[in-house]
């Protein structure tokens, strides 16, 4: 494959956009370079390597309470609230409150929790009136554009949204 030795992305509007180098991204021959950075409506994503040992994220934070987040759903294992970046009407994200950093790595024992995730996000979906449908969204490392090692759902809805994703 091809190397692309520093990608950078500039950013002149934070908080709207983060400026972000990525070492070594691999290209895949026959992938576009946006396989790993993708252009969703007015910011881009940029998919980033898994820190070697599970770290605090900005979830994290917000489990705590330690920086602010709206807030739509909390019980004793997960959280849902309100994405601060948009990308459709509805946008909100579902985490556990238990550490795990991406699905791939979750084991059998997290099944119970995983499926009461998806249970969340249909009571969410319900909640803010998605009856026309919605979308769920798990990225899951570099290529499937994982920026926040915390595991999290994307419930989008309130528009029509295509496919293919991505």
């Amino acid at each position: 494959g091809i190397n692309a030795e520093y990608m950078g992305i500039l950013a002149s509007d934070p908080p709207r956009y983060m400026l972000r180098f990525v070492r070594s991204v691999p290209v895949r021959a026959g992938y576009r370079l946006n396989s790993t950075i993708r252009q969703m409506s007015n910011h881009v994503e940029v998919g980033v390597p898994p820190p070697a040992q599970p770290t605090d994220t900005i979830f994290g934070k917000i489990i705590r309470k330690e920086i602010p987040a709206k807030i739509v759903y909390e019980d004793e294992t997960s959280l849902a609230f309100r994405d601060v970046n948009p990308q459709a009407p509805t946008h909100i994200l579902v985490i556990p409150k238990k550490q795990i950093t991406q699905l791939s790595k979750t084991e059998d024992q997290d099944e119970a929790l995983l499926g009461h995730l998806m249970n969340v996000a249909r009571k969410v979906a319900k909640e803010e009136k998605l009856e026309q449908g919605f979308r769920i969204v798990i990225n899951d490392g570099v290529d499937g554009g994982q920026s926040v090692y915390h595991l999290h759902l994307h419930i989008l809805g309130g528009r029509s949204l295509k496919w293919p994703p991505g």
